[in-house]
This record gives structure tokens, C-alpha cells and sequence, in this order.
């Protein structure tokens, strides 16, 4: 049996859930088998109540509106292993979280040089790091950083253009649209539409990374 006809039995047992609940789960039908239409409808419902969850976390607005732009493309990237025994909201919310809480950490994370001693109560103590080690370290980060400016190099025009406004030149969505005279909501589509194909793109060379 495929996972939308199990999805289709599972709305039969979710008939005590919300209408809106109910509504989301044929969104979710029609997005499995393809329908943009029902990724878009998904989107609209959900992207103002996600923006002020994550903006809880979050103070800077403009990463806000990344962080959601980023979970919504890993729901739908993985939307074939949501169950509808649950709630999709549940489900939309717990990715958006859990992206949330990774930004965080990432951010705080305090890195110590490699070349620096560590202060211990029995004084400092010296890590010395194989040349070899350090070596291969710096050729993964060259071949990861030359896989993601091929991947981004690999964009359609107008996709590859707004994705290296808003990440290498660390322009904001309304400088972007200002420089690019679009309307704010199209760059911001096409920056979920190139983050998505990056995504895409770079899945299929995991196994570099």
C-alpha cells in the first residue's frame, strides 16, 4: 500500500479532528503527489504563525523569516514521512523548533583554536594536532566550499543572483528588492525557490560532506 493511500486511511481516523486540521491534511495529499498548488496553500497558512513562534527564540527579523523559509523547505522535503495520525501543524512546528534550537546552538557555540592551550586547574595544557590532520581538515573545507559556490554557481539566473545578494554580499530582503527593483514578496520567493534547488542539489553529493 503507498503512503498516500495509508495517509488516506489515516484521515478516516482523524474524522474528530479540527476542520482545519482536516484541511491540512489534503493539502498534504495533493502535495505528495505533486500539487504546488498545495505546498503554496500549506505556506500561506502557515508562515505568519510560524514567523512570531520562531521570532519567541529569535530577535533578529530578517532571520526569522530565514529560519521559517528553511523549515518549511525540510518539511516539504521530507513531507512523504509525515503521518496523518497527527496533527500537521504538530508536526510543521516541531521541524520549525528543532531548526530553530540548531540555529541557536550554532551561534553559541564557542570555539577554542586549535593552537591555543587549555586552562585546566592543574595549569595549561598544550594539544598538539598532526600537521596531516590539520591538512586534511582544510581540504574538506575547499571541497565543501567549492561543491556549494558549484551548486550555486548551477542556479538558474535569477535564482543564482538573489542567493548571492542575500548570502555572500549579507544584503538584507529589502536592499535585494531595492537593487533588483522586484517587489519584497518576489525575492523572497525566490530565495525559498534557490535555497530549495541548493538543497536538492546538495543531497545528492552528501556523501562530501
Amino acid at each position: 500500500m503507498s503512503s498516500i493511500e495509508n495517509s488516506k486511511e489515516n484521515v478516516s481516523l482523524r474524522d474528530n479532528a479540527s476542520p482545519s486540521s482536516l484541511e491540512d491534511d489534503e493539502f498534504v495529499l495533493n502535495a505528495m503527489k505533486g500539487d504546488q498548488k498545495a505546498y503554496k496553500m500549506l505556506m500561506d497558512k502557515y508562515q505568519k504563525p510560524l514567523y512570531f513562534h520562531v521570532l519567541k527564540m529569535v530577535k533578529d527579523h530578517e532571520q526569522v523569516e530565514d529560519i521559517v523559509q528553511e523549515a518549511f523547505m525540510k518539511a516539504f522535503n521530507n513531507i512523504q514521512s509525515y503521518n496523518t495520525n497527527y496533527a500537521f501543524s504538530t508536526w510543521l512546528y516541531r521541524i520549525t523548533t528543532n531548526h530553530t534550537i540548531d540555529y541557536l546552538r550554532k551561534r553559541k557555540l564557542k570555539t577554542t583554536s586549535i593552537h591555543d592551550p587549555i586552562r585546566t586547574k592543574d595549569g595549561e595544557i598544550e594539544i598538539e594536532i598532526s600537521s596531516h590532520y590539520e591538512t586534511d581538515r582544510g581540504i574538506i573545507r575547499k571541497e565543501r566550499k567549492a561543491i556549494i559556490h558549484e551548486a550555486i554557481h548551477n542556479l538558474p539566473e535569477k535564482y543564482r543572483q538573489v542567493i548571492e545578494m542575500r548570502h555572500l554580499d549579507e544584503m538584507s530582503y529589502e536592499e535585494i528588492a531595492s537593487e533588483l527593483n522586484l517587489p519584497l514578496g518576489t525575492v523572497k520567493a525566490h530565495i525559498f525557490r534557490a535555497r530549495e534547488m541548493l538543497y536538492k542539489a546538495l543531497i545528492d553529493k552528501k556523501d562530501k560532506f
